[in-house]
């Protein structure tokens, strides 16, 4: 069993910045590809920022040049740097996980971190 346990959630004022982490822990074989999810009250789940286990990056165009994803392979970690934030990015974020088999979906969540953007 591997287990996600996100951190670095909370209130911050529109235009600031927030660091957000997850570490994987448990029965690790290897972690491939690790992303960031968020969703907002009323709204679906959606990527915020993916990273494979190589450093290549993905961001949907609402968070591009604003937020930052990065990881330390050594300690099955994933990190959200998000500037600039707006009352929009308001959302509970996941961290997600793919484990040994690559392309198969998202085989681990955490179970979130709240974020709250005041205007």
């Amino acid at each position: 069993q591997v287990h996600l346990v996100e951190s670095g959630g909370g209130l911050v004022q529109a235009g600031g910045s927030l660091r957000l982490s997850c570490a994987a822990s448990g029965s690790i074989v290897i972690i491939n590809a690790m992303g960031w999810y968020r969703q907002a009250p009323g709204k679906e789940r959606e990527l915020v920022a993916a990273i494979t286990r190589s450093g290549s990056t993905n961001y949907p165009d609402s968070v591009k040049g604003r937020f930052t994803i990065s990881r330390d392979n050594a300690k099955n970690t994933v990190y959200l740097q998000m500037n600039s934030l707006k009352p929009e990015d308001t959302a509970v974020y996941y961290c997600a996980a793919e484990g040994p088999v690559p392309n198969l979906g998202w085989d681990y969540w955490g179970q979130g971190t709240q974020v709250t953007v005041s205007s």
